[in-house]
């Protein structure tokens, strides 16, 4: 399915509000957040390409990390810029959640949460389709 033209519905507004909110506080907790939250999330629930995930995630850390790679998916056609923004307004606001709960709780805790996290998401990716 091609979403770089595709209105959105409130319904997938507020699905990328919350993913954006859900990857920025995971970040700011535990150091991620585009390819555990954002790729899998955009693949799964709105039915993006693999690489219109991961070009519309990167657009998230354009400047200055990823501006390269976002160039190259941009050209290729696969950069959703409406739903990068969309998640970037939110993001933001979960980033400085997270990583106030993270510094507030103790290291081995945040450690099994982000341990937990990525073998669920890990299982998820080899073995649902």
């Amino acid at each position: 399915m091609n979403n770089l033209k595709k209105k959105y519905t409130m319904t997938e507004i507020i699905v990328l509000l919350v993913v954006g909110i859900l990857a920025g506080f995971l970040s700011g907790m535990v150091g991620v957040g585009g390819g555990i939250i954002i790729v899998p999330a955009l693949v799964y629930f709105l039915s993006f390409s693999q690489q219109q995930a991961q070009g519309t995630s990167l657009f998230l850390l354009l400047l200055p990390t990823g501006i390269f790679a976002v160039m190259n998916y941009y050209k290729a056609g696969y950069v959703d810029w409406k739903v990068a923004l969309i998640i970037s307004s939110t993001f933001l606001l979960g980033g400085f959640l997270g990583s106030k709960l993270a510094i507030s709780i103790d290291q081995n805790t945040v450690k099994k949460v982000f341990a937990v996290f990525v073998i669920i998401v890990g299982l998820r990716m080899l073995i649902w389709k």
